[in-house]
């Protein structure tokens, strides 16, 4: 009897395992499907415009963190001494900022004098440099300009040439329009005399370093990956499988290099001469782009294609430092005001969701792919 009590218990947990197992397999496939549809419908949205400005100032945040590890580490006898001193430095700072104002409140009105107005009430204060940090993780399509446009507008509202942006970027390149554009929003800054630093603390590859060459200053870290100057255009063609299965493929066009490469269709070498042609002359203006803002390089021996790590870059004069972001930021809060200027935009439930979706999904595939792999790095 108690064996087959025990065998009915174990049919029971196994039927009872493979129905859950079942079960699962249904809710994931619908969650899949579903958050499938929302990301699809999400993306057909228009989301300019639907968005606002968050501001942290980085200076605060760094005081946040030294403070907690004070009260952790020191004993209450060296947080007084501590405080004391910091006290002293500070009301001696603050004199010192008060008499440079009231210097330079007083030339501006002598100077108003001698020109006959009095506009010095509409000059502002004598005030410590504002420092405005961006960050722009670029995709293939350079969606990340939709945010970075955003804030730049809205930092330029505000900086002069006495401030500075500077912009973490992190990109492996992508379309060609899609980066020009970006580089576009960088000129604005440049154009309105706002100094900027762009730090690259993973990549900045193809057209990543056509947004990094526009630096004043161009920081890299030791083992960020630099360069890739050229153009690439890649494209499967199943002409010849279709021939096979006896299916056609017409294109119907105007213009004689309307169509020059297709999936489907067959390629000509008059059409392969032609894209040819579009790629050396694209990689040209993009030599040309990185020579203008980055005259110390030597164009021809740097715009191969390839790469470099950030102390490899720096030797070829396509950056100016090796460093951090973190020790930009940090030495720049020691005499400015540092603040984070972030564009965030307002996703409706349909976005969120279907985001929402799409991260379980690459995370699931990412779990899988690093247990399934068997190289190590070390």
């Amino acid at each position: 009897m108690q064996t087959k009590t025990g065998v009915s218990h174990l049919e029971f947990l196994l039927e009872y395992g493979m129905f859950l197992i079942k079960a699962a397999t249904i809710v994931v496939a619908i969650i899949i499907v579903l958050g499938a549809i929302l990301t699809s419908g999400s993306k057909n949205k228009n989301t300019e415009g639907r968005g606002s400005i968050k501001v942290t100032r980085l200076n605060d945040h760094l005081d946040e963190m030294r403070d907690v590890l004070r009260h952790s580490v020191l004993d209450k006898f060296q947080l007084k001494q501590l405080y004391k001193a910091e006290k002293k430095s500070s009301k001696a700072e603050q004199k010192e900022l008060k008499e440079k104002v009231k210097r330079a409140s007083a030339e501006a009105k002598v100077e108003a004098e001698a020109e006959g107005g009095n506009d010095s009430d509409n000059k502002e204060p004598d005030r410590k440099k504002r420092v405005y940090v961006l960050n722009f993780k670029g995709d293939i399509a350079a969606e990340a300009v939709t945010s970075l446009r955003e804030e730049i507008t809205a930092v330029l509202s505000l900086a002069d040439s006495m401030d500075e942006v500077l912009l973490r970027l992190e990109s492996p390149g992508g379309m060609v329009h899609a980066y020009g554009l970006a580089s576009s929003q960088l000129l604005r800054i440049k154009n309105q005399k706002v100094p900027l630093t762009i730090c690259v603390d993973k990549v900045a590859a193809s057209g990543g370093y056509m947004m990094a060459c526009l630096a004043d200053r161009l920081v890299a870290a030791p083992f960020s990956i630099i360069g890739s100057i050229g153009v690439l255009v890649q494209l499967p063609n199943v002409h010849r499988a279709l021939k096979k299965v006896d299916v056609d493929y017409e294109i119907i066009s105007a213009g004689e290099y309307k169509t020059t490469m297709t999936t489907f269709g067959e390629i000509t070498q008059k059409g392969r001469d032609k894209m040819q042609e579009d790629v050396e002359t694209i990689h040209g203006l993009f030599k040309g782009w990185v020579k203008e803002h980055r005259p110390s390089v030597d164009i021809d021996k740097i715009a191969t294609g390839e790469t470099w790590v950030g102390m490899q870059a720096k030797e070829r004069y396509m950056v100016d430092e090796i460093r951090t972001s973190d020790e930009c930021i940090i030495k720049a809060c020691e005499t400015a005001d540092v603040f984070e200027v972030e564009y965030e935009i307002r996703k409706s439930m349909i976005d969120t969701v279907g985001s929402m979706f799409q991260g379980v999904t690459q995370n699931l595939f990412s779990n899988w792919f690093e247990k399934s792999s068997n190289t190590n790095y070390q």
